[in-house]
């Protein structure tokens, strides 16, 4: 695409961020840069915009440039340089992109892109979960990349002699993290074997971990800690809204939260005051009760504080283009910030995650004599 005058591409640009919904104070953010900008361009003597002027602009004002920019980019430079790659991207592609990586992405050794290619096909045909296959796929990028620098061509060339090299590589990682790589070796050779890529079931020569496995024993809430933390919220913004009715969910029902991240308005049964939905990691359908404190939560967040956007899920990011959390997205950072707010103090040895509020509401069940099956059906928790 040919360059464009760059008071034209800026005035584009920020009439796309308009229908994108970005906020008038990030528009005028933008506005303000891009005049610096253009001031620049006309005292270099240049009329169009080009991703060298661009990275000549950082490079005089910031100190900063883009080529060969491989490291995280620090905060105070995230802005600048997010502004700049926007008017390159759209001058290349007509759009205003979500993100960018500063991280070059994984590219796969040529000799081994279709074996895991077919590798990921069969399991989604397994139906694993996209939570299983993601961190699953990433154990053996490691193994992969070991096999490519030592020259492997073939997987049909991997010998015990590489497995027992490689495992050599995992010394000092933590016990499970270990058994976690080890049983993701087992699973691939097998797929290997059974797929005709290797002439012998390896899986076998995997070497076992020898570890007593003592599971820990779930952490758990203080109700009153539940109460402060749900105080903390500031339900008095959009945000806080949002982040209320996401916590009382988890305190209440018991939500998991991919199946909270996932949820959608049409799964909202007002009629029946339920919401019916099928579990991402049981692949089951299970409903909840819409309870009074939940259902009104969420109407106040639907009317006064979830941003205008075509997307069918209940919860969204409130930065333009107001999109859904990401499918890997944990929401530790809601947690932790409301934990702060509400001066909790939680022990090192204590798990203190998303995960560690269903357990409270399953142990308090459980100490007031409610059967978890029971549990399920629905009784729930008031704290």
């Amino acid at each position: 695409m040919d360059p464009k005058p760059i008071e034209e591409l800026v005035a584009a640009v920020l009439k796309e961020l308009d229908r994108l919904n970005y906020s008038k104070g990030t528009r005028n953010q933008y506005k303000w840069f891009y005049n610096t900008v253009i001031r620049f361009a006309k005292s270099e003597g240049e009329l169009f915009y080009s991703e060298e002027l661009g990275n000549n602009f950082l490079r005089s004002h910031y100190n900063f440039s883009l080529n060969g920019c491989k490291k995280p980019i620090s905060r105070t430079l995230r802005r600048p340089v997010r502004a700049i790659r926007v008017l390159g991207d759209y001058q290349l592609h007509g759009s205003i992109l979500r993100r960018h990586s500063t991280k070059e992405p994984y590219v796969h050794p040529q000799q081994f892109v279709d074996v895991l290619m077919d590798f990921e096909e069969e399991c989604t045909r397994r139906c694993y979960s996209p939570h299983t296959i993601y961190p699953l796929i990433k154990r053996l990028r490691y193994f992969i990349d070991y096999l490519d620098n030592q020259d492997v061509v073939s997987c049909s060339n991997i010998t015990g002699r590489h497995l027992s090299q490689y495992v050599r590589t995992l010394f000092g990682y933590n016990s499970k993290t270990v058994g976690t790589i080890l049983t993701s070796l087992r699973i691939f050779l097998k797929f290997l074997y059974l797929k005709g890529y290797h002439s012998h079931d390896i899986s076998c020569e995997v070497p076992r971990l020898k570890s007593s496995y003592y599971p820990r024993i779930p952490s758990v809430w203080k109700a009153d800690d539940v109460k402060r933390l749900l105080a903390g919220v500031d339900r008095g913004n959009p945000t806080g809204k949002r982040d209320y009715a996401i916590l009382l969910m988890v305190t209440r029902l018991g939500m998991r939260v991919g199946d909270i991240r996932a949820l959608q308005l049409s799964h909202l049964k007002w009629d029946t005051k339920s919401i019916e939905i099928v579990q991402q990691k049981t692949s089951k359908p299970v409903s909840y009760p819409i309870l009074n404190d939940i259902g009104w939560a969420i109407i106040d967040y639907l009317q006064h504080g979830r941003p205008k956007t075509a997307s069918p899920h209940l919860f969204v990011r409130h930065n333009a283009p107001f999109e859904p959390f990401g499918m890997y997205a944990n929401l530790h950072n809601l947690l932790a910030k409301y934990t702060r707010i509400a001066g909790i103090g939680i022990p090192l040895e204590a798990r203190h995650g998303m995960h560690s509020l269903r357990h409270t509401l399953a142990s308090v069940l459980l100490e007031q004599h409610t059967p978890l099956p029971i549990y399920g059906s629905g009784t729930f928790l008031r704290f």
